[in-house]
């Protein structure tokens, strides 16, 4: 981890997914950001039994929305030192991206995986944040 005040554009890992942001706060042992672009989208399932289908609730995990505050354990937090991309490319990228990955592979945790991201892009992502 390195040394952030705030201000700092930051890339941080968050409940599965990876998020470009600004350190709004200083908490400690912990940082408050505000989302500016998403760099990975959060796994769709159970996160406590990844891969599995069976016998377990099979979460809708979305990614944190443009301006969402997430507070992040300071080790998981890096400088970030590129171009900002607009929050709306970085979701559809990350989406696409994780929808190439669970394509690569015919499992049914992919194939529910990939149908609970495909319904989220088209309930929610397409009408409100592409636009971004």
């Amino acid at each position: 981890m390195a040394e952030v005040s705030i201000g700092e554009i930051i890339k941080a890992h968050y409940h599965s997914g990876t998020y470009i942001g600004e350190v709004k706060e200083d908490r400690g042992r912990t940082c408050l950001i505000e989302v500016l672009a998403v760099i990975k989208h959060p796994m769709q399932g159970d996160i406590h039994n990844p891969g599995e289908v069976e016998n377990v609730f099979f979460h809708e995990r979305k990614a944190l929305y443009f301006h969402e505050k997430m507070n992040v354990k300071k080790p998981a937090v890096h400088l970030f030192t590129e171009v900002i991309p607009s929050y709306g490319e970085s979701l559809k990228q990350a989406v696409q991206t994780y929808k190439e990955k669970l394509l690569k592979e015919d499992t049914a945790y992919n194939k529910k995986a990939l149908s609970t991201l495909e319904q989220l892009e088209d309930k929610d992502y397409k009408k409100k944040y592409y636009m971004l």
